[in-house]
């Protein structure tokens, strides 16, 4: 066990119409002016917009808007956010969708609470001291973002894609009405059920301590996504398995599931963000694309860990060959992203990277991750590609 803090201060409002309190939520934490942030028109369509301006002007709150986030966010709308912000007087980000959205909000909070060009945080050359209050009405369970301390942009230039983790950005609530998510296509529901997945399995597969409490927590939650996302692909107006899955995706990415050990690997994170930010590629099925590659490349210096998932979390019978018993459960694993329309190698995405692409890619993960990242196993510039070289393969 590794000595641990945990912190937690999101306020979740869960259930049926809750996007009718954001006003009142956002009066109790003392917003005087409001931007709301979202994405494309899905929020004006369904009327989730026009609920939540009229819970605000209820309580008197004035607003201003800025629509436009994309997945994998940019740095140029952030800029445009935080122009307006200061034009307009704001101070509150309620961020309508979910975590591109909601990246781009905590993105926008830095720049306005600090000096300077807001990139530097996730550049990693400056560390922010402060941002502006941050609520959620989430849209898409996937990232975790409504309760993390996580956000991730893309800069436009050269497509890179970085992270800036500070509690700081921990939103002040998440409203969440699974109600709100039985629209998304089906592809979009299994690349969130994916990152759900990611979020655990990578505080999961670490050699740095572990609990027992923890591991059981993280075991347990890893095995109702997989049931709720089998049931949603075949049943996507299931609600019972929305709440679910939405419900699993705060807890997968709010510390929980890592308490006890040492952080966790992340480097199947790293190593899809310059997927993303190359090629623009959803960041839960870039995901799915490089794990099983990752896992075959660190399962022997992680044997243990990865038996223990193969029966705990994937039914695996355990044979007398731990390493045949752990070859079983990343194989089911993979079968599983198939099921539910994941791609399991690079080429599933619909894109065909050049060696030499391969190895930028690996170059700048590297340099991203201050030369080496993982705990399952530490990987330098060489295993990055190696990675990569793999996941190219059938």
């Amino acid at each position: 066990m590794f000595p641990f803090q945990y912190y937690t201060p999101t306020r979740v409002v869960f259930g049926n119409g809750t996007e009718n309190q954001v006003g009142s939520l956002v009066k109790a934490q003392g917003g005087h002016k409001v931007l709301i942030h979202y994405g494309g028109g899905s929020v004006v369509r369904s009327g989730l917009l026009g609920r939540v301006k009229e819970s605000l002007a209820a309580e008197g709150i004035p607003f201003v808007e800025l629509g436009g986030v994309v997945p994998n966010p940019r740095l140029s709308l952030v800029y445009q956010g935080i122009d307006l912000c200061r034009r307009e007087g704001v101070d509150f980000i309620l961020a309508v969708g979910g975590g591109s959205v909601i990246d781009s909000g905590k993105a926008i909070g830095y720049g306005m609470a600090n000096e300077g060009d807001v990139w530097d945080f996730y550049a990693h050359t400056r560390v922010p001291s402060a941002c502006l209050p941050i609520g959620v009405v989430l849209t898409i369970a996937a990232t975790g973002s409504e309760m993390s301390n996580s956000s991730v942009i893309t800069k436009d230039e050269g497509g890179i894609k970085r992270s800036c983790n500070t509690d700081l950005a921990r939103p002040a609530f998440a409203v969440m009405n699974p109600q709100l998510t039985l629209t998304l296509p089906d592809y979009q529901t299994s690349c969130g059920c994916t990152d759900i997945l990611m979020h655990t399995m990578e505080r999961y597969f670490t050699n740095g301590g572990s609990m027992e409490i923890t591991d059981s927590m993280a075991e347990a939650l890893m095995r109702t996504v997989i049931t709720n996302a089998k049931i949603l692909h075949d049943d996507p107006q299931n609600l019972d398995a929305r709440a679910e899955i939405m419900w699993a995706g705060s807890l997968s990415h709010n510390g929980l599931t890592g308490c006890g050990n040492d952080g966790g690997d992340w480097a199947s994170h790293m190593l899809e963000h310059e997927l993303g930010g190359m090629f623009d590629v959803a960041h839960g099925a870039g995901l799915a694309a490089v794990w099983g590659s990752w896992a075959r490349y660190v399962v022997d210096h992680c044997l243990e860990r990865f038996v223990r998932f193969a029966v705990n979390v994937m039914g695996i019978e355990a044979g007398s060959d731990a390493r045949a018993t752990a070859l079983r459960g990343i194989e089911t694993m993979e079968a599983f992203f198939a099921s539910i329309g994941m791609p399991t190698r690079i080429p599933g995405l619909g894109i065909v990277p050049t060696h030499e692409q391969l190895e930028e890619m690996a170059k700048s993960c590297a340099a991203a991750c201050g030369g080496k990242k993982g705990s399952a196993r530490v990987l330098h510039e060489a295993d990055m590609l190696a990675i990569y070289e793999a996941a190219m393969k059938d």
